[in-house]
């Protein structure tokens, strides 16, 4: 090999190694400073925060969601049954009328008063079955929230708003007031 040869391998090798070194120049002033990958992370880990932090409130709103639906089923299973529940209480209360007017003392009868008795009794252990439950406040404190006062009659022996008497019965289905008892309340003299 010449020493021509041998300049031409070196001269094309330092313009190679030329560029490798502007190239490394470049890539060290192309790396992002400390300060700027601290400020990414920070970044990123707010991001990462805030995305958790809608997760668990998306994941509480759907349990919420469903918790709501449940109850609603529960309430509809519990109270659809009040308005046939309303259709059939002027049966019992008639059942208690024909009671009520019938002469027990009359032997004839007594067939009949037998039989309006069980059939009221069956159909009020129906009702108990499902969770229909009278109210018969007489002698007990007035209850607005169960009772309807019909009228107030002045009554020294008792306190006043005590119920006196029950024109009607009234019902609650699961608890809830279907129909207020309708009484007579005491007042004071």
């Amino acid at each position: 090999m010449s020493t021509q040869d041998y300049s031409d391998i070196q001269n094309t090798a330092e313009p190679h190694n030329a560029a490798e070194g502007e190239a490394e120049q470049a890539s060290t002033s192309n790396e992002p400073s400390m300060e700027t990958l601290q400020a990414q992370l920070a970044s990123l880990a707010a991001a990462y925060e805030s995305a958790k932090e809608q997760s668990l409130r998306a994941q509480a709103d759907a349990q919420n969601a469903r918790r709501r639906a449940e109850q609603d089923v529960e309430k509809a299973h519990k109270f659809g049954l009040e308005k046939m529940v309303n259709d059939l209480l002027p049966v019992v209360d008639n059942l208690e009328r024909a009671l009520a007017a019938i002469d027990t003392s009359n032997e004839a009868f007594a067939a009949v008063v037998e039989g309006i008795q069980l059939t009221h009794k069956s159909f009020v252990d129906a009702l108990a079955r499902h969770q229909v439950i009278a109210v018969s406040p007489e002698g007990e404190p007035f209850d607005p929230n169960l009772h309807q006062a019909v009228s107030a009659v002045p009554n020294p022996d008792v306190e006043p708003n005590t119920v006196l008497n029950c024109f009607q019965k009234g019902y609650t289905l699961h608890g809830r007031l279907v129909r207020p008892a309708m009484v007579v309340v005491s007042k004071a003299p």
